[in-house]
């Protein structure tokens, strides 16, 4: 049974992502956590208490479930599957650290989260808690984009630096999802400034080896940054989700500022599956 952890602001977008979610799961049996996360740093100290033994956090968190009850029931009618198990969850703490309590309580396989929440600004694709998730919890994570309905996610783009490599656990992880959930994967390797990669040799040995009953495409790409890679093939190809492959160590830095990865987050039209090396 699949332990998915479904996180929810009750915005539109963070329901919309839950809604992908119980779509792309249907043939799945699934234990589905929805988290709703109350930030202390919201109140002052001297807030918290109302008046005798009521406090503002018992107010709070009383509110909260009884919201998350209410979405809960109307995912019920909505679906109608008896393969989906829900559980509300609410706490008040930090988002990043009541995620990673509940990922190692839960023995949570994804994480689920729209790319904004109720305070993200239009022009922003992705809000501060969604990139603070990515950073600091180990577990893949699907981040919807605002406002997109589900479709099958039946075509994959992964692209690829010199810093990836085929020979990975989260790149068998992606094809293990590929192999469940869509027909084909396109791997796009990117040599920048037309340097020649040993990484190429060793694609083409892996994918031999081990990719012999995968739909896939393989393409190469050299000298073009990776944002515009990847959204050009996307524009030009029946793309339903792309993916990245994460390295532990400094990347997120990497990802978010310096590279030009990380205009990618600005350019994110499909549901994007980031899987941590």
């Amino acid at each position: 049974m699949k332990q998915i952890l479904l996180l929810t602001d009750f915005s539109e977008n963070s329901v919309n992502a839950i809604h992908y979610a119980l779509n792309l799961f249907k043939d799945d049996k699934c234990n589905f956590y929805i988290l709703h996360v109350e930030s202390s740093k919201s109140y002052l100290s001297d807030d918290l208490v109302l008046g005798g033994n009521q406090s503002i956090h018992d107010t709070i968190v009383k509110k909260s479930k009884h919201k998350l009850s209410e979405l809960i029931e109307n995912l019920k009618a909505h679906f109608k599957n008896d393969n989906y198990t829900f559980h509300k969850l609410v706490d008040y703490d930090s988002v990043i650290d009541a995620v990673n309590q509940v990922k190692t309580s839960k023995a949570i396989d994804l994480i689920v989260m729209g790319s904004n929440g109720v305070t993200g600004a239009k022009e922003t694709i992705f809000g501060s808690n969604t990139v603070n998730v990515i950073r600091n919890v180990n577990c893949p994570t699907l981040v919807i984009p605002e406002g997109f309905l589900y479709v099958k996610p039946s075509e994959v783009v992964l692209p690829l630096d010199l810093n990836d490599v085929l020979n990975s656990n989260a790149f068998v992880e992606l094809l293990k999802f590929t192999a469940h959930y869509s027909d084909k994967i396109h791997l796009l390797r990117l040599i920048p400034n037309n340097e020649l990669s040993q990484e190429l040799e060793k694609d083409t040995k892996y994918m031999t080896t081990h990719m012999k009953n995968i739909n896939y495409a393989y393409h190469v790409i050299n000298d073009v940054p990776m944002n515009y890679a990847v959204r050009c093939y996307t524009q030009t190809h029946d793309i339903n989700l792309s993916a990245l492959l994460v390295q532990k160590e400094g990347f997120f830095e990497h990802f978010f500022t310096s590279s030009s990865t990380s205009k990618i987050s600005n350019t994110l039209r499909v549901p994007l599956l980031v899987i941590h090396s």
